[in-house]
């Protein structure tokens, strides 16, 4: 990656790859919760299920899935709305095409960037 790639661009492209390992994480859930639903349905009670399931359970990797990918995607929407408003884009105008308030938009944009909490990196990332 380029040092000199515009803010935008390189959350776009964090962006991508941060949905294509939410998508390989429910796509493995999706299998595990089959599983889970195989072993119900065969007379096993939910606490031997839940206390026999690895670790992170199945709750747990959804909703890591779900806060890393939402994350992503607001580091991207902030550097959007600085981009588009750099372009002079009003302010009234991107919360219309984002779909909230001006005031939400001119947070984004005036506001320094918030403490981006860290993403797990993708399964079979060594960094």
């Amino acid at each position: 990656m380029s040092q000199s790639e515009e803010p935008a661009v390189r959350a776009l492209r964090e962006l991508r790859e941060q949905l294509a390992a939410t998508i390989g994480d429910l796509e493995t859930a999706a299998e595990r919760l089959a599983e889970l639903a195989e072993l119900r349905t065969a007379g096993r009670s939910w606490s031997e299920i839940v206390l026999d399931e690895d670790r992170p359970l199945i709750v747990e990797t959804i909703t890591q899935a779900l806060d890393d990918l939402g994350a992503v995607g607001s580091r991207f929407r902030r550097e959007e709305a600085r981009a588009l408003h750099q372009e002079e884009m009003s302010i009234s105008r991107i919360g219309q095409l984002f779909g909230v308030s001006r005031q939400r938009i001119s947070a984004l944009i005036h506001g320094g960037p918030p403490a981006d909490r860290p993403v797990r990196a993708p399964a079979g990332d060594d960094g």
